[in-house]
């Protein structure tokens, strides 16, 4: 498989925010959305073998949190069930960060999706495949990266439709501001959307969904990759 970086770092997002986490960031996405900031995955990359990323993965002990991320994985689907196998096997918690484009329903029952639902100012809108939804299950989670009030509406709309916020569906549905591509620094104002305005419209509509910052953005200098 084709694999842009390996590294150490925190979890900066999902119900996982915080803890230590191995990234496996696989190389290539098939979509482009205005807000990407991991465009420089999306060509070059090193080609290794399940053993190798198991190696490079093993290097990095004691953390036994790993995500694999993109670029969209997905589309190295045959290489990439069997290192998600590989790694539940040596008892690692995985995580699969995915647009839900791709089919997911050979991915092992034992990894944690968190599927990222584009929304409409992304340029990605109507990509996810609503099939999809009956692969996902109470350790799984949604993903909506917000960059206006129109995402904030078909995100609502979408949850509310598919009966997604009751407590017992998913582990989590998360409502996250889009970042700037030229962001800098560690202030929210590099956000597209005010998080307090997003929490505002959470509270006035009742919605049972976590708001999610992606932290390593405030850790380290937002534009910062690697971390």
């Amino acid at each position: 498989m084709r694999i842009t970086e390996i590294y150490k770092s925190v979890q900066g997002e999902s119900s996982f925010a915080g803890l230590p986490c191995i990234f496996v960031r696989l190389t290539g996405c098939n979509l482009r959305c205005s807000w990407c900031d991991s465009e420089y995955t999306f060509t070059g990359g090193e080609v290794k073998s399940a053993g190798q990323v198991m190696a490079a993965v093993r290097a990095l002990a004691p953390v036994k949190l790993v995500e694999i991320t993109g670029g969209e994985p997905m589309l190295q689907e045959r290489e990439l069930v069997p290192l998600m196998r590989d790694l539940v096997a040596e008892n690692y918690t995985v995580l699969l960060e995915t647009s839900g484009e791709r089919p997911l329903g050979n991915v092992p029952s034992e990894v944690h999706k968190i599927v990222d639902v584009k929304c409409p100012e992304s340029g990605e809108g109507n990509t996810f495949l609503m099939s999809n939804l009956a692969a996902l299950t109470p350790r799984d989670e949604l993903k909506f990266v917000l960059a206006g009030r129109s995402d904030y509406e078909f995100a609502r709309e979408f949850i509310g439709r598919e009966r997604l916020d009751q407590a017992e569906r998913l582990a989590a549905v998360i409502f996250s501001p889009a970042f700037r591509k030229d962001a800098r620094g560690r202030t929210a104002e590099n956000a597209l959307l005010d998080p307090r305005e997003l929490v505002d419209w959470v509270l006035a509509d009742g919605l049972n969904v976590r708001v999610g910052l992606q932290m390593h953005k405030f850790i380290w200098d937002a534009a910062q990759k690697g971390v």
